[in-house]
């Protein structure tokens, strides 16, 4: 009788909250990375050098590291429906906001804006997705959710590139009705999450009382086991061992992918391609490869019951293949290159994001969870801007590659030394 009722409340669950979810992430990495592209043409337009583009695009980051924890604990007290809504219309505004930016200041003032605006969506979504999923749910939601990020890159980068094609429509630059035509859907979605997002399952029409009862059940019989072995205090959250080599294991890879990430357009022109709807289609193709990475690693480490060799192996992956695309840069070998790194990039992903619910719960998982993005986030100030200070200096990428790999192999490290982390509820297993 359980298990009729899991499958039926879980199979709901799924179809209600993943492709929102998935929606809304999707937009929100559009906007996030849609700069990329704008780099084809802003740079010039701007006079932005490569070393300027990498440290004001990273100021986002810093408005992230700021704002995190204490918008995921506000969410925590308001709930998710308001919360969420309120940042995706701020952020939308903002991110059309940047096609009036005039030089490297205003440029960077309006990242800075732009990651304060957007700061606890994504482990806002992560702490909203405990209230719903056991944890044996937890890695295939996770990138189930983050999916969105590969998909968004792909999918924007031919849109983003088509978008920078219309240059002199309105009399605005191409990169101008690019950052414009992208942010009007965010606001529109942030506006329909008031009407469509449930704060908690008990308030939830679409399941029945038995769907509810079990649920509820089954999250507090993994909630007392957790609370059984240690119950972490608000504070101890942002000191706790594991959450802060959880934090380094994220920072090298976060530095890796987006130090790589945002010049990627950038990396396929110096290969030759002078067409930029080409760079935009070619730009797909590591993302695609992360795509399948994200889900493969993901549906394996639930199926495992497992997260640190998964982790592990994407960390292996991530170092292997930036170190393949700067042995090739300059041939089409470090698309190659780019695209395993990027399998390990995203494939980390819903293995490491379900293990700070291991051992954290309630207030405490809401500050360590903003705690371990906003620490690992702030690598996307120091990457890409590394990348842009090595490129001027040597002319080349092949040394930012190298350089981003060591990131990836600190994460690995990380991973295969310290990273061992008992489940307590592992025990409370499917359909008790």
């Amino acid at each position: 009788m359980n298990q009729a009722v899991e499958k039926s409340a879980m199979r709901k669950i799924y179809i209600r909250l993943l492709p929102f979810a998935l929606l809304s992430y999707f937009l929100a990495y559009v906007d996030r990375i849609n700069v990329s592209f704008a780099a084809l043409t802003m740079r010039g337009d701007l006079h932005i050098s490569a070393t300027d583009y990498g440290f004001w695009l990273g100021t986002f980051y810093w408005g992230y590291f700021l704002f995190e924890v204490p918008s995921n604990v506000i969410m925590e007290k308001v709930g998710a429906r308001i919360w969420i809504a309120r940042i995706m219309i701020t952020w939308g505004i903002l991110a059309g906001i940047t096609a009036w930016v005039v030089g490297p200041q205003s440029f960077g003032i309006v990242r800075f804006l732009l990651g304060s605006a957007e700061a606890g969506f994504f482990p806002g979504i992560l702490l909203y997705f405990t209230y719903w999923f056991p944890t044996y749910h937890h890695a295939r939601i996770m990138s189930g959710f983050l999916v969105g990020l590969p998909i968004a890159v792909a999918a924007g980068a031919p849109i983003s590139t088509a978008l920078l094609g219309l240059d002199g429509l309105f009399g605005l630059h191409g990169w101008q009705i690019m950052y414009i035509a992208e942010a009007i859907p965010t606001v529109i979605i942030g506006l329909v999450t008031l009407l469509v997002l449930t704060d908690r399952p008990e308030q939830a029409t679409f399941l029945t009382r038995e769907e509810k009862d079990w649920l509820a059940g089954k999250l507090a019989s993994e909630r007392s086991a957790k609370e059984k072995a240690r119950k972490f205090s608000f504070v101890e959250a942002f000191f706790n061992p594991k959450v802060l080599l959880l934090s380094l294991n994220y920072f090298g890879i976060v530095t890796a992918s987006l130090g790589m990430l945002f010049f990627i357009p950038q990396m396929i022109k110096s290969l030759g391609v002078t067409n930029n709807m080409m760079v935009g289609w070619l730009t797909m193709i590591p993302y695609i490869c992360g795509g399948i990475g994200l889900v493969v690693f993901g549906a394996i480490s639930d199926r495992t019951n497992e997260r640190r060799i998964p982790l592990l192996v994407a960390s292996i992956f991530s170092t292997v293949g930036l170190i393949i695309a700067g042995m090739t840069m300059g041939s089409w070998w470090a698309i190659a290159g780019m695209s395993i790194a990027a399998i390990g990039f995203y494939g980390s992903k819903g293995p490491f994001w379900a293990m700070p619910p291991m051992f954290m719960t309630g207030t405490a998982a809401a500050a360590a969870l903003a705690w371990i993005n906003s620490i690992g986030n702030l690598g996307g100030f120091f990457g890409p801007w590394y990348v842009g200070v090595i490129k001027d200096y040597t002319g080349s990428y092949e040394y930012g590659l190298y350089g981003l790999a060591v990131l990836g192999l600190i994460a690995a490290v990380t991973c295969a030394l310290f990273l061992h982390i008992p489940n307590p509820a592992r025990e409370v297993v499917a359909g008790d």
